[in-house]
């Protein structure tokens, strides 16, 4: 390869030279000749020298081509402080002076943290803030006066605060669970629209619906025996109200005072299952919302309570018309008692006040009376009280004219 440019140097200085050093050097892209300038082989050669001056004297072999043209200084070994000097520079974006004031100013880095008047860093002081904070946090508890605190050491339970101010070990040594323990919870079971069909003792179908009330006893039972409380309670509660149906008829169930039973049962059989497994929940009571029959009978049912409340009206205004004869006939008898007493006082003349009595009540509407002795006349009194009644409908008589009053009717 010729040419001044060749990476392998120039040969026109070597020892060995020879008349070709004229052809390589007409050979040179400026059309220069070769003792016009020196070649870039030459310049090379040139710095290669310790002391800057070219060595003709000296034959050198081919030189490196990854190395860039032109010349370059003096190669040494890196050292240690150069390495670490490096890797800090590319670490902070700077130049590699960790003391220069450009720290951390190029390459995006984080910009500079003022120090303190003596020369020191912020950061061990503001640590040392954010450790009291945490501690003085982590160790003081206010708690609501409806509320309660499990601490556990290293997971492991301690003890139970209660509310007002406590003082506890600081996080992650200790940790205080805290829970509200006086409110009550209610449970709607079920929690949809969904029928729940139980079995009652008669072999017959109830749709129920129905709600819990509970709150927490014990803390620590309720925090550590159970995994999911809530669930727990609504397993329990079904369970017991399955029990407590099938004990009962179908029309107990759907009755006031069949629910009241049912209910205070399903409470004491659900705070006896609960207390056995110390669950540390306490039943406060339990209420059904709805007692129906099942969907697809509810109109049967319907027409047999229509015809049972039918029933039950026609036998209550037998027994109210019952009591009304029973109060006549006691009136009645104690009015025959009052009139006996006179009567054995004076037999003759209460006798004849009796026949007197009965007498007018019998002849009070009658027009015509049978006697012993043939039919006799009297004044037709009653005739005459009815067209007394009927005169204000009737036209007045005029001036002068005579009423003349009927003639008596003689008997049939």
């Amino acid at each position: 390869m010729a040419g001044a440019n060749s990476p392998w140097g120039g040969g026109g200085n070597s020892g060995g030279g020879n008349g070709g050093d004229g052809d390589r050097g007409s050979d040179s892209p400026d059309g220069g000749s070769a003792g016009s300038e020196p070649t870039s082989g030459e310049s090379r050669g040139d710095a290669g020298a310790p002391d800057g001056k070219p060595d003709d004297g000296e034959k050198r072999g081919p030189r490196n081509p990854w190395l860039p043209s032109g010349d370059t200084p003096p190669r040494r070994s890196a050292g240690i402080e150069d390495i670490f000097r490096t890797r800090e520079a590319r670490r902070t974006g700077g130049s590699g002076n960790s003391g220069g004031p450009g720290r951390g100013s190029a390459g995006g880095g984080f910009p500079n943290i003022p120090r303190r008047p003596d020369g020191k860093s912020w950061v061990p002081l503001a640590a040392g803030i954010a450790v009291a904070a945490l501690v003085l946090v982590s160790s003081f508890h206010m708690l609501d006066p409806k509320e309660q605190g499990i601490v556990t050491t290293l997971g492991k339970y301690s003890r139970t605060i209660d509310s007002g101010i406590s003082l506890t070990l600081p996080w992650p040594i200790e940790q205080v669970q805290v829970a509200d323990v006086r409110s009550f919870s209610v449970d709607m079971i079920p929690d949809n629209e969904n029928e729940k069909l139980m079995l009652t003792s008669d072999k017959s179908l109830v749709d129920l619906s129905y709600l819990v009330r509970w709150n927490i006893k014990d803390l620590k039972n309720y925090t550590f025996r159970l995994t999911d409380p809530k669930e727990t309670v609504r397993e329990v509660a079904e369970a017991a109200m399955r029990a407590s149906i099938a004990q009962v008829t179908l029309g107990d169930a759907l009755s006031g005072a069949g629910r009241a039973r049912v209910e205070q049962d399903v409470r004491n059989r659900m705070q006896a299952i609960l207390d056995f497994y110390r669950s540390g929940i306490s039943i406060q009571g339990v209420e059904i919302k709805k007692a129906d029959p099942p969907s697809k009978t509810k109109s049967a049912f319907d027409q047999v309570n229509v015809a049972q409340q039918e029933a039950e009206r026609d036998r209550s205004e037998a027994r109210a018309w019952a009591q009304q004869v029973i109060a006549r006939a006691e009136g009645d008898a104690t009015a025959f008692d009052k009139v006996y007493e006179q009567y054995k006082l004076a037999p003759e003349v209460t006798k004849r006040r009796m026949y007197y009595e009965t007498m007018e009540r019998v002849i009070r509407d009658n027009d015509t009376v049978v006697a012993e002795k043939g039919v006799t006349p009297y004044l037709p009194l009653s005739e005459i009280r009815r067209r007394a009644q009927s005169a204000p409908a009737d036209p007045a008589p005029e001036a002068g004219a005579t009423v003349t009053a009927p003639a008596p009717r003689g008997g049939q």
